[in-house]
C-alpha cells in the first residue's frame, strides 16, 4: 500500500466551508474514483488552519490514475467553481507519500 498525507493550510475564515465540502461531497467523489480516506484531522491548534488526511492506494500508478480521474470528474469541477466562487479555500496543499514500516503493527 501507499499511503499520501496531504496537508492543507486553509485560507483564514475558510475551515468550515473547505470541511463542509470534503464531509458533503469530496470525500464521497474519491471513493467513487477508487481513493479511500483512511484518516482526517484538523490542527489542535486553531491558528494554524491547517487540516490534513491520509489517502490509501494500492500503488502510485493507482494513485495517479484515480487522481487524475477524480481532477477531471464534471461534479469535481462544478464544486470547485461553487465553493471557490468568491476566492481560494486554501494557500497551499503539502503532500508527503509514505510505506508503512515493516515492523509495526495496528494493535
Amino acid at each position: 500500500m501507499l499511503y499520501e498525507l496531504r496537508i492543507y493550510d486553509v485560507v483564514p475564515g475558510q475551515m468550515q466551508t473547505l470541511l463542509d465540502r470534503f464531509q458533503y461531497n469530496t470525500i464521497r467523489l474519491f471513493t467513487e474514483h477508487d481513493m479511500k480516506v483512511t484518516e482526517f484531522w484538523v490542527d489542535a491548534d486553531d491558528s494554524k488552519n491547517r487540516l490534513y488526511y491520509i489517502l490509501e492506494h494500492p500503488d502510485m500508478a493507482s494513485r495517479e490514475r484515480n487522481f487524475q480521474a477524480f481532477l477531471g470528474d464534471p461534479e469535481w469541477l462544478a464544486l470547485v467553481e461553487k465553493t471557490e466562487a468568491n476566492g481560494p479555500l486554501y494557500e497551499k496543499i503539502e503532500v508527503i507519500y509514505m510505506n508503512k514500516a515493516p515492523f509495526f503493527q495496528t494493535v
